[in-house]
């Protein structure tokens, strides 16, 4: 089975300009990133998905293997499917890895893949809630999960309400965040990049959304790895003070 990871890149962000490109440890962001993504033993090859002839560039120039694609696209899912429609040679798969997780586990990314079956359409990974922090922050995806695995629904609210106290909720029911990683099957991906925006997805503001709307089911795997996310200079900071204490 051929699966192909795909690392979009944007370079423009209101938060964090450049972000790919920032330094952490000596070493650009997204190196960091690809370098953890070529240590999977399922993926096939590798490749940044960019906008921005500086970030592949910086690519090339480190040895890895990078394409300019549209600066129109809005998700990186619509990124993963022009590179994937003009790739080299035909796939089954493609995971969609986050190009602001520095550290990201290989071991997560082949989790993800041995999902992949030939049926599977969608496939993402969700870890337990264990600090009632994440559960009602809104920047925190929850994911309701069915007694077979899949998805069935994604929000920024915990779900299901309980109605006993919040603060007891964990202790009386297993909640599930949502891990931004995403596998698709390669023609399941070119359909659902062409559908349009769906009402739950406005509402949330999360294009899984849409495809459940659609009828496409979403397998996910638990995943026990927290990895860090970079959203903002101050992340970046505390990933930089974390990376010097390890090698410290």
């Amino acid at each position: 089975m051929k699966i192909l990871g795909i690392i979009p890149a944007r370079y423009a962000s209101s938060r964090f300009p450049a972000k790919p490109l920032a330094d952490i440890g000596g070493k650009p962001m997204i190196q960091r990133v690809y370098e953890q993504a070529k240590k999977s033993k399922l993926l096939t090859d590798v490749v940044v998905a960019t906008d921005h002839r500086e970030i592949l560039d910086c690519v090339t120039e480190f040895g890895g293997h990078a394409v300019l694609t549209s600066e129109k696209h809005e998700s990186g899912t619509d990124r993963c499917a022009e590179v994937a429609a003009n790739w080299k040679e035909p796939v089954d798969y493609v995971v969609n890895i986050q190009g602001d997780e520095p550290f990201i586990s290989p071991d997560q990314i082949d989790l993800l893949a041995t999902l992949f079956d030939g049926k599977v359409e969608l496939a993402t990974l969700i870890k337990k809630i264990e600090d009632h922090s994440q559960l009602v922050n809104p920047h925190v995806v929850k994911v309701l999960v069915s007694a077979t695995h899949y998805g069935i629904y994604f929000s920024r609210t915990p779900l299901p309400y309980q109605r006993s106290n919040p603060t007891e909720w964990l202790k009386t029911h297993t909640y599930f965040k949502h891990i931004g990683m995403y596998g698709y099957k390669a023609d399941v991906l070119q359909t659902i990049t062409n559908l349009p925006i769906s009402k739950l997805e406005k509402a949330e503001s999360l294009e899984q959304l849409r495809w459940i709307e659609n009828g496409y089911s979403i397998l996910t795997a638990e995943t026990e790895i927290e990895c860090v996310s970079i959203d903002t200079p101050e992340d970046l900071e505390r990933a930089r003070n974390s990376l010097s204490k390890q090698h410290g």
